[in-house]
């Protein structure tokens, strides 16, 4: 038995994204945000439901769940596996204009209603601690107390989720290792029994997907494979570069150096020479300096 990777937009979308499969994600953000009793979402309606058509082309990589539940509240759920530029900007500028697109007319500001956005991350966004989980809220800044409650942030971060199955005892511990892990297992762990995770595992069997969703999700996969080559790539290029560079500083500053130690100093004319040097010049020149009586005969090409 395998399972596709929720990780991976087009398998997320699929899984918690789904009109035949509420209580899915029902249960996900139940967990997340710890709704209980009356709180507890009863009705969920999908706004943006799953259309594979709209995604043979694979132009974004960025699908949203957006849902609404039966108090009115909406909820804008991501999978986001690169950072990308301005990426919490562009997680704040969403949740507003969802929250601005309630309503048409200033007219009707009371009828505006809370907004949740929920982002998972495959990457570490926060660097300043340690939990996975985290809530980002506007808040008054002497007393701590929250007014604007309209738009809340909550935020996942996979990486800094570590715990072994053994240690998933809540509902949200298992929801994040699935989230994180189901593409490696070969059946449902025992310990992951609840309804809602059998449902997601049976929406993430490979066995139950089509011929086209295969090929969209293999599509989907290729796309984040390319990404992360050329990140990893200007990666390397950009530490060959800087290693290139550094090397090249060096021997400019030994060559000042010894000019200076030689010739008492160095004008203006050598300094930038030196400084716009390809490798090739500073080797020669510092070649030249063994012999050399003058400035002169080290710059022999100086026009």
């Amino acid at each position: 038995m395998k399972f596709i990777d929720p990780r991976i937009d087009f398998a997320f979308k699929k899984i918690f994204g789904s009109e035949d499969a509420k209580d899915i994600l029902i249960s996900f953000l139940e967990s997340l945000l710890g709704l209980k009793g009356d709180r507890c979402i009863a009705e969920l309606a999908i706004m943006d439901p799953f259309l594979a058509p709209r995604l043979k082309d694979l132009k974004s990589t960025i699908l949203d769940v957006r849902c609404k539940d039966h108090r009115g509240i909406s909820y804008i759920v991501e999978m986001q596996v690169e950072k990308v530029t301005a990426f919490l900007k562009r997680i704040q500028y969403n949740s507003a204009k969802a929250y601005a697109n309630q309503i048409s007319r200033g007219e009707d500001y009371p009828h505006l209603k809370q907004i949740i956005a929920v982002t998972i991350t495959d990457f570490i966004l926060f660097e300043g601690f340690e939990h996975c989980a985290s809530v980002h809220e506007s808040r008054e800044t002497v007393f701590g107390q929250s007014h604007l409650t309209d738009i809340v942030h909550h935020f996942v971060e996979l990486p800094k989720f570590t715990k072994d199955l053994d240690s998933c005892d809540s509902i949200f511990d298992q929801w994040l290792y699935f989230i994180k892990y189901a593409s490696t297992l070969e059946e449902i762990p025992q310990k992951m029994q609840a309804d809602p995770i059998r449902h997601a595992f049976e929406k993430a069997r490979v066995a139950n997907m089509t011929a086209d969703e295969l090929e969209l999700y293999d599509k989907a996969g290729i796309a984040i494979a390319d990404a992360r080559g050329r990140v990893e790539l200007a990666r390397e290029e950009g530490i060959q570069i800087g290693e290139q560079r550094g090397e090249q500083r060096g021997e400019a500053k030994i060559l000042t150096r010894l000019l200076q130690r030689r010739f008492g100093s160095v004008p203006d004319w050598a300094s930038e020479r030196i400084a716009k040097a390809e490798p090739s010049s500073l080797e020669e020149w510092s070649l030249r300096f063994v012999d050399a009586q003058s400035l002169d005969d080290i710059f022999s090409d100086r026009v």
